[in-house]
């Protein structure tokens, strides 16, 4: 399932050597347990449009109280933000972005980013390979 989901309950039977209603039960417990949550498509932003991909690392102001969830707030209402990561550290928060060009990128960065509240410090990050992407477990 983690190399396909598109797999039908018969067909992930099959692959298992067991009958679909096992198949099936097994899924649904997996899934009331919390082990498979979800599944999601793998979108490729370069054929949308959003060829740049940038990570900053963010370190927050932690003399204000409330600065984490103020910051956090605000980060998710910016459309090219695609993912937010905290951390324990020097690093609080990352972000992972697209742009369509540097252009973009600059309006982006100084407009919106620049704007989110209680940054103390930021370093920008452009994506140049993913040499490894993936999620799965090796099963």
């Amino acid at each position: 399932m983690q190399t396909d989901p598109s797999l039908t309950v018969p067909e992930l039977a099959d692959l298992a050597g067991v009958s679909a209603g096992q198949a099936s039960r097994r899924l649904d417990r997996m899934i009331a347990d919390g082990v498979i949550t979800g599944q999601t498509a793998v979108v490729d932003w370069a054929a949308l449009g959003f060829p740049l991909q940038v990570s900053l690392r963010v370190t927050l102001d932690k003399t204000v109280p409330g600065a984490f969830d103020a910051f956090l707030a605000a980060a998710r209402d910016v459309a090219e933000v695609l993912e937010i990561q905290t951390f324990l550290g020097r690093v609080d928060v990352r972000l992972s972005l697209v742009a369509r060009d540097l252009a973009h990128y600059q309006l982006l960065y100084r407009d919106r980013i620049l704007a989110l509240p209680h940054i103390a410090d930021i370093e920008a990050l452009m994506d140049v390979a993913a040499i490894k992407s993936d999620e799965s477990l090796p099963l």
